[in-house]
């Protein structure tokens, strides 16, 4: 929130770092479930506060990515194969595959042009279909 000073006055735009773990949390990780829970309150609170400032606040709430940080969760090292673990998270994302790390690009260039210049408070996520896809 401190960042927010140099925004006053100028149109600014605060785009917070979510997670899909936010609206279904995974097993074994409750905290960061938490946490992610709590950026998307805190966004939405944000973007109240900020808005007759003229600063906007929205989130960006990333699904699967296959990254160093989960590789080894998700696939086996030595074959590449899904895990079981992989194969779950495959299996419930309708688009079938995990995204790519620069797949983000486009959400973010979208909230912080003029294109989204009367969106605020929203977390959109970037998830393949993970979060809406009930599996039957």
């Amino acid at each position: 929130m401190i960042f927010a000073e140099d925004l006053l006055g100028r149109n600014g735009v605060i785009i917070n770092i979510s997670s899909m773990n936010a609206y279904r949390p995974l097993t074994k990780i409750p905290a960061y479930s938490a946490a992610k829970a709590s950026i998307n309150n805190l966004t939405e609170w944000m973007a109240v506060h900020f808005a007759k400032a003229g600063i906007r606040v929205n989130a960006i709430a990333p699904g699967f990515f296959l990254t160093d940080q989960n590789r080894f969760l998700l696939t086996d090292k030595e074959t590449g194969a899904l895990t079981p673990r992989g194969h779950h998270i495959i299996d419930g994302t309708p688009m079938g595959r995990f995204g790519e790390p620069d797949e983000l690009i486009g959400t973010l260039l979208f909230l912080v042009s003029d294109l989204s210049k009367f969106v605020t408070g929203v977390i959109i996520p970037v998830d393949g279909g993970f979060n809406v896809f009930s599996g039957v």
